[in-house]
C-alpha cells in the first residue's frame, strides 16, 4: 500500500501503525476546524508538551511518576486516525449500507454457532445480569466478527494523540487517562491492551473507561480479563448493559410502517408515546403484528425519512445506544439480536436509489440550517436527533415533508436560499 507524502520536517511524517499507511496530510472529511491539516500538524507539533500537561491529572487518579514515565515515554502520535476519525461508516454510509455491510449471512452463522458453543456460559450470565444473551452476541459479532478484528493499534498511543489532536481532545483526554490507570494497575498487560483507532479493545470493544465501570471477574481467576476470557467477555459487556438500565425481557423496538399523511413532527426522540397510542396515530407492524406490551413508551425514528421504514424505539435501544452512540449502530445492533433469534429481515424497502450525502455535504447543510437560526449544536458532520429536528422545522417551513431526512433536495433548498 502507498503511502502519501507528508511536507518534509513534519510532525506528521510520524511512522504509521504497522500495516498500515501514514496520515493523508489532507484536511478532514468533518471539516472541523481542529480537522485541518494545518491544525493538525500544530497540535502533533505540540503533542510533547500535551501529555506532560496531563500528568497533575494522571497524578490526582494514583499513578505513580514511574509509570506515567514508562509508558508515555518516546510515545509519538498516529496521526493516520485523524483520516479514520472522519471515516467513520456509522457516520458517513446510508443506514442501509451499514447494515447490509454488518448483518450478513456468514456472521448470523457464526453467530449462531457462538452461542451454542458457549450456551452454558451465556446462560449463566442472563440469570446473573438479565440482559438477552442474543444481545451480547449481536455485539460482539459486529464489534469485532468475533474476536477476529479486535484492532491492532495500541490504546494508549490512540487515546493520546485523540487528546491532544482533533475535534474531540476533551473526551480523549479521559480515555488517555483510564488507560494509564489499567497499565498502571496492571489490569491487562501493556502488549494486550490494543485495539481500534479509537482505543476501543477487546472482542467486546471496550474503551478504557468503559472497562474501569463495568469489567467483571466471572471465571474467578482474579482478572478482568475482556481479551482473552470468553466468561468475562460476556459477563463484562451484560453488566455494562445491565448498569445503562437494561429492561430484562424487553425488546429494542420494533419496525412500522407509517401511514400517508403521518406528521412526521413526531418522529422525534424527545416525543414519546405509548404503543397504543402510536396505533391510534395509524402506525402499524408489518403483517398485523400486535405489541405484545402496548403500554410501553417508543419514540418514532424514521432513518430514511418517509420513503423508509419506522421503527418504534423503546428503553433498550436508549440503553445499545449508551454503547455506542450512532443511531445506525444500535439499530444494526437490535437487528442482528432479532434474526440470531431467528427473526426475519426488515419487511419494507430502503429508498437505495437516494443519493447519501458526503461528510462534507452534510457539514454544510448543519452550517445552512445554523445559519437560519436553527439549531443543530456544534456542525460536525453527523446527522444525530438534533440536527434532524432541526431539519423537520425547516423541512415544514418551506413546504416539504418534514421527515428529517438529509436528502440532496434539501440539501439544494438551503444552498438556494442562502444564495439570495
Amino acid at each position: 500500500m502507498s503511502i502519501l507524502p507528508v511536507a518534509t520536517g513534519s510532525v506528521g511524517a510520524v511512522a504509521p501503525s504497522p500495516g498500515g499507511p501514514a496520515w493523508s496530510g489532507l484536511d478532514g472529511a468533518s471539516g472541523h476546524p481542529l480537522m485541518t491539516a494545518e491544525a493538525i500538524r500544530e497540535a502533533a507539533a505540540n503533542f510533547p508538551a500535551c501529555i506532560e500537561s496531563l500528568w497533575p491529572e494522571a497524578a490526582r487518579r494514583g499513578i505513580s511518576r514511574d509509570s506515567f514515565v514508562r509508558f508515555t515515554a518516546g510515545l509519538a502520535p498516529d496521526l493516520r486516525i485523524m483520516d479514520l476519525m472522519d471515516a467513520q461508516p456509522e457516520f458517513t454510509k446510508a443506514f442501509w449500507d451499514y447494515l447490509d455491510i454488518l448483518v450478513t449471512d456468514a456472521r448470523l452463522q457464526k453467530g449462531r454457532e457462538i452461542l451454542a458453543a458457549h450456551r452454558p456460559i451465556f446462560e449463566a450470565v442472563e440469570r446473573a445480569y438479565g440482559v438477552d444473551r442474543y444481545i451480547i452476541a449481536a455485539i460482539w459479532g459486529i464489534e469485532s466478527n468475533y474476536g477476529t478484528a479486535i484492532g491492532e493499534r495500541p490504546v494508549l498511543r490512540s487515546t493520546a494523540t485523540l487528546a491532544c489532536i482533533g475535534r474531540r481532545q476533551a473526551y480523549f483526554r479521559e480515555e488517555f487517562l483510564s488507560a494509564l490507570e489499567i497499565l498502571h494497575r496492571g489490569d491487562v498487560r501493556p502488549e494486550d491492551l490494543k485495539g481500534s483507532w479509537a482505543g476501543a479493545f477487546g472482542p467486546t470493544q471496550f474503551m478504557p473507561t468503559a472497562f474501569k465501570r463495568y469489567a467483571v471477574d466471572f471465571d474467578g481467576d482474579g482478572r478482568r480479563d475482556v481479551v482473552t476470557s470468553v466468561p468475562d467477555i460476556i459477563a463484562s459487556t451484560a453488566n455494562n448493559l445491565k448498569k445503562d438500565g437494561w429492561q430484562p425481557g424487553h425488546t429494542w423496538g420494533y419496525e412500522v410502517v407509517v401511514p400517508q399523511g403521518f406528521d412526521y413532527m413526531l418522529a422525534d426522540p424527545s416525543k414519546q408515546f405509548t404503543l397504543a397510542q402510536w396505533e391510534t396515530l395509524g402506525l402499524r407492524r408489518p403483517g398485523g403484528l400486535a405489541f405484545p406490551r402496548p403500554h410501553e413508551r417508543a419514540y418514532l425514528m424514521v432513518p430514511a425519512g418517509a420513503r423508509g421504514p419506522g421503527f418504534l424505539m423503546l428503553n433498550n435501544f436508549r440503553v445499545i445506544m449508551k454503547y455506542n452512540p450512532a443511531e445506525a449502530y444500535a439499530l444494526a445492533i437490535g437487528h442482528f439480536a432479532d434474526r440470531l433469534r431467528g427473526g426475519g429481515p426488515f419487511v419494507q424497502p430502503w429508498p437505495r436509489d437516494e443519493p447519501v450525502l458526503s461528510r462534507t455535504e452534510r457539514y454544510e447543510l448543519q452550517q445552512l440550517l445554523a445559519a437560519r437560526g436553527y439549531d443543530v449544536g456544534e456542525p460536525d458532520g453527523r446527522l444525530g436527533p438534533r440536527t434532524r429536528a432541526a431539519l423537520r422545522r425547516y423541512q415544514a417551513s418551506v413546504g416539504l415533508v418534514p421527515d428529517g431526512f438529509a436528502s440532496a433536495t434539501v440539501l439544494s433548498y438551503l444552498r438556494g436560499q442562502a444564495s439570495r
